[in-house]
């Protein structure tokens, strides 16, 4: 049987929604879906790209504390509210993903709370 350990990132929503920020689950490193909070100050900056370097550092802290990064990701999921908010994020993503190129997706749909823009989910595999 693999070991199975909980990761959180400090947010309120983990308890109150019943998930937790990561799951280590043997190599496999499942990071639930993130939005743009900066989880120290509880805030959400509006501009679509700031909350996607957000959700990025949010998911590198989580990634870290399994025991592995963002080079290990294998699948990505995006989610953006807005087709017109696709470049911006695509501009951040290049900055982190750009070498590292997992399998990806991205969806435009509405997301829980209107000032979130974007939501991203990853698979990482450790080793």
């Amino acid at each position: 049987m693999s070991e199975r350990t909980l990761i959180s990132s400090g947010s309120p929503f983990e308890k109150t929604a019943g998930y937790s920020r990561a799951v280590v689950d043997g190599d496999f490193v499942h990071v639930s879906g993130t939005t743009g909070y900066d989880y120290s100050t509880m805030q959400m900056p509006e501009d679509v790209g700031a909350q996607t370097v957000n959700i990025l550092e949010t998911i590198k802290g989580a990634l870290a504390e399994a025991g592995c990064s963002l080079n290990d990701v294998v699948r990505a999921r995006y989610y953006v509210t807005d087709r017109s908010n696709v470049e911006a994020v695509f501009a951040v993503l290049g900055e982190y993903f750009g070498d590292i190129r997992p399998a990806a997706t991205m969806v435009i749909c509405d997301l829980i709370k209107e000032e979130m823009k974007v939501e991203i989910e990853v698979t990482a595999r450790r080793g």
